[in-house]
């Protein structure tokens, strides 16, 4: 039975988006390993608190994730 953790920045995701998440990586293990594992794909969202979370030394809050998104998307 897979476990898909996915870890993530509290408030960076609605929880439609989060449903999004959840169904797609269920669907990904399923092109994989076929339908038999719908029922036994687990997948866990963690948040972790903003601050709690940092790159290149920086911490990171929602905010700062909404705006590397939005140059990444440009």
């Amino acid at each position: 039975m897979p476990l898909v953790t996915i870890d993530i920045i509290r408030d960076v995701f609605t929880p439609e988006e989060k449903r999004r998440l959840i169904s797609g990586v269920t669907e990904a293990v399923v092109a994989v390993e076929g339908e038999a594992m719908r029922q036994v794909t687990w997948v866990r969202i963690h948040e972790v608190e903003q601050g709690d979370w940092g790159i290149g030394g920086q911490l990171l809050h929602a905010a700062d994730v909404h705006a590397l998104a939005g140059r990444i998307a440009a």
